[in-house]
């Protein structure tokens, strides 16, 4: 296996309380697994990849539920600093919901080499799981980290979960612990 780490929209507009779109505090209880999955990585040299929304004021997603949020070249769309990205790490920008759509992710990924994708962040009903399929859709395996990512409601995230692990998809995709995935490196 040769992983890298996506770690969906760990951003201010989403994780902090008073952001335009919080997760709330189902999303600041993921902060120390990702500070601890980040920092193993950056030992074992395995790429970390934060990919955040940056969408434009007007954007089309808005005419949907989702209240206007992750404004590109706002401090909405930067790492929380909890996560602070190193010079090593790697942001993508991204216009919708998967890491995957019309960005670089691909390409890039290939030309390191990888595999294996280890998604984490928020939301897991929209942004990881979009970004989980999609990277099974670019012939990556994919592991979701399920006490890495998190939704507003735990219900939700139970439920994603479990969809997931039910996935016919086994074992391309596949989900698994914080430290299931260390005890595999």
């Amino acid at each position: 296996m040769k992983p890298a780490v996506v770690i969906t929209d760990m951003v201010n507009d989403f994780i902090k309380l008073d952001g335009p779109l919080p997760v709330g505090e189902e999303g600041l209880k993921i902060i120390p697994r990702l500070q601890k999955l980040i920092s193993i990585c950056r030992e074992k040299n395995i790429p970390i990849i934060f990919a955040n929304d940056a969408l434009l004021p007007n954007d089309f997603m808005f005419k949907s539920r989702m209240r206007p949020h992750g404004i590109r070249n706002t401090p909405g769309v930067q790492v929380i600093e909890e996560l602070k990205p190193a010079d090593t790490d790697l942001i993508v920008h991204k216009r919708r919901l998967s890491a995957f759509f019309k960005t670089d992710l691909d390409i890039t990924l290939r030309e390191w080499d990888i595999d294996t994708i280890v998604v984490g962040g928020v939301a897991a009903e929209v942004c990881v799981l979009s970004t989980a399929y999609d990277g099974v859709s670019y012939n990556f395996k994919v592991i979701v980290l399920e006490d890495c990512c998190a939704s507003r409601f735990k219900e939700i995230h139970s439920h994603i979960i479990a969809v997931l692990k039910a996935s016919p998809m086994y074992p391309l995709l596949r989900v698994m612990t914080l430290d299931e995935f260390i005890k595999e490196l």
